[in-house]
């Protein structure tokens, strides 16, 4: 289910969106947003884990896991 909502961005927001839709690389000004905010909230949930990770200490049976996640490729930048 989606919602439809609006939002006021500046013209230069509002022209990079439109060059990544122009050329391809999206199909629609609402994809580019909603690939954006999901990007985001990706990287807010990640921030928020390495923060308990500071706080808590390595968990050694996670280890492997975070060894082999190091060698993937990030989309949280």
């Amino acid at each position: 289910m989606s919602k439809q909502i609006a939002v006021r961005l500046s013209d230069e927001l509002v022209a990079f969106v439109d060059e990544l839709v122009d050329s391809g690389a999206e199909r629609s000004r609402a994809a580019v947003v909603s690939r954006a905010l999901a990007r985001e909230r990706r990287r807010t949930i990640a921030a928020r884990d390495a923060e308990i990770l500071s706080r808590t200490g390595p968990d050694p049976e996670l280890q492997g896991l975070a060894e082999h996640a190091v060698e993937l490729r990030s989309d949280l930048a």
